[in-house]
């Protein structure tokens, strides 16, 4: 792993830069879809006010996670370059999402489903550098041959642990191409997709988290749940909802 690169005077984190690339993927992948819409919008500045949001979120909700630590000393968790929750994440950037939709005046839904597929490659990349750093994303010890050690990363470990960074960028880009291939489907058949690609990815996204989480080395709190596979949970039900919803709307 590689926590930082030193080019000269410079040291830069590997983790931000991914994070950096992740987001310039993710506007490119969103202007596609755009483009596939019909939708003159610029992804590049969506992208830019949603990740950021997402980052804020993301930072939030991991240090309110532990609220006694947080409150007893906040500002060096707050401004921290690791500790980021995937669902905190999430909300901040569907807040953000939201707003711009109502600016731009493109139906919330159909914005929605178009900012899907970008949303799981920024987050894909994003792991990438949680991988270069070694910042405790890792998961529990195993003796699979892809198992993987961290004696420099920021959280350090010599034990052979589970990739999980490795396991989301490949769980997370294969629900890129699903939502993708999905609007495909219905854009080539001149329909609206209503919301149902955004659906599929809160259903797909937490799946995918609840089973990462199964071998990550997080703290259970919630009937033997972490944090983040009670939060999948919800998204997953939230999603089979709002999708639900949608088919008897259709069929009504």
């Amino acid at each position: 792993m590689i926590p930082f690169l030193h080019l000269g005077p410079l040291t830069i984190p590997t983790f931000g830069l991914m994070v950096a690339t992740g987001l310039f993927v993710a506007a490119y992948v969103i202007q596609a879809d755009f483009r596939r819409r019909n939708t003159k919008t610029d992804a590049f500045l969506i992208i830019g006010v949603a990740g950021l949001a997402g980052i804020v979120g993301a930072r939030l909700y991991h240090v309110l996670e532990s609220p006694h630590e947080f409150f007893a000393d906040p500002w060096p968790q707050l401004i921290s370059r690791f500790g980021f929750a995937w669902f905190g994440g999430l909300i901040g950037g569907f807040v953000a999402l939201i707003l711009l939709a109502r600016k731009e005046k493109i139906p919330m839904l159909e914005f929605l489903d178009a900012c899907a597929p970008g949303a799981c490659v920024g987050y894909a990349i994003g792991r990438i550098g949680c991988l270069l750093s070694g910042d405790g994303d890792y998961g529990i010890p195993t003796s699979l041959p892809w198992g993987m050690s961290f004696p420099n990363g920021v959280v350090p470990t010599t034990e052979r642990v589970h990739p999980t960074p490795i396991y989301e960028f490949l769980a997370w880009m294969l629900i890129a191409l699903i939502l993708w291939k999905l609007g495909s489907a219905a854009i080539q058949k001149g329909q609206q997709t209503g919301g149902r690609i955004f659906f599929f990815y809160l259903i797909l996204t937490g799946i995918a988290r609840f089973l990462v989480e199964m071998i990550r080395i997080n703290p259970r709190s919630f009937f033997g749940m972490s944090n983040a596979q009670t939060a999948s949970v919800a998204s997953v039900f939230l999603g089979v909802l709002l999708l639900i919803s949608v088919k008897r709307k259709r069929t009504a």
